[in-house]
């Protein structure tokens, strides 16, 4: 064993300095670990601001409930179809069926999820208004008593008309071929976009046949596929929405709501 008297006298000092600095190191270590100064308060807030903006990108409506049903956080999505009209209606911050025969069935998802771990898919609305919805309930975390419960809301369309437009920029379509995927994207027949486009048939199939060579697509079907599944590009000048005509419509609370 290496005894520390049987060295020269300036190794053993340059050894003594080297442990005390070790040891003044560690112990600045341990001070900054636990330092909890404002830079490093801010941080988890930092980081929720973040994951909000994060959220706001995806195209589906996104909420986090609690079993009750109390709305936690929407993202920009689920906000824009609160606003369009939907089967599900928002009073204050509380999330309610807008027709009586889906009250119980919301009811029971959100405490299956909640107390069971369920997930669930829901049929909402009626027949000129059917939309679909998924309940997921989420991991507990620690030191809490309850699970949230996450709620996404099903898209209405194939994908965001601003990720259709860059999809026909990088691949050069003109306006009036952009206009035909928008259609095409909308499930419309090549008939229905020439009908609203005012021209003929064999026009919107020249530009069909234009599409597919430029995007590389078999069919109609491989490029809708192909449109459905680019990541969305959501709009950041969406707060307003054009609203539907009024159409009066008693929710399971009794409360009116326009659609």
């Amino acid at each position: 064993m290496l005894n520390m008297l049987d060295l020269p006298r300036d190794l053993r000092g340059a050894l003594a300095h080297a442990d005390a600095t070790s040891a003044t190191m560690a112990t600045a270590r341990e001070r900054e670990r636990r330092y909890g100064g404002p830079e490093r308060r801010r941080a988890p807030a930092q980081s929720q601001r973040r994951l909000a903006q994060v959220i706001d990108e995806v195209d589906y409506g996104l909420l986090l409930l609690t079993p009750e049903g109390r709305v936690c956080h929407a993202n920009r999505a689920a906000r824009r179809e609160f606003e369009r009209g939907h089967p599900l209606m928002l009073i204050g911050d509380e999330l309610h069926a807008g027709y009586p025969h889906d009250a119980q069935l919301l009811q029971d998802a959100l405490h299956g999820a909640a107390q069971r771990g369920l997930r669930r898919l829901l049929k909402l609305g009626d027949a000129a208004e059917r939309v679909t919805v998924a309940v997921v309930p989420l991991a507990e975390l620690p030191n809490d008593t309850t699970r949230g419960v996450l709620l996404v809301m099903g898209k209405r369309q194939v994908c965001e008309e601003l990720t259709v437009e860059w999809f026909a920029r990088a691949h050069n379509l003109t306006l009036a071929e952009t206009t035909v995927v928008k259609g095409l994207c909308a499930d419309l027949t090549p008939l229905e976009i020439a009908q609203r486009q005012g021209v003929g048939l064999a026009t919107i199939r020249t530009q069909i046949g234009s599409i597919r060579a430029k995007t590389h697509s078999n069919s109609i079907r491989a490029l809708v596929r192909q449109v459905a599944m680019l990541p969305p590009l959501v709009s950041a000048l969406q707060g307003v929405v054009a609203p539907e005509p009024p159409r009066a419509r008693r929710s399971a609370t009794g409360v009116k709501r326009p659609a």
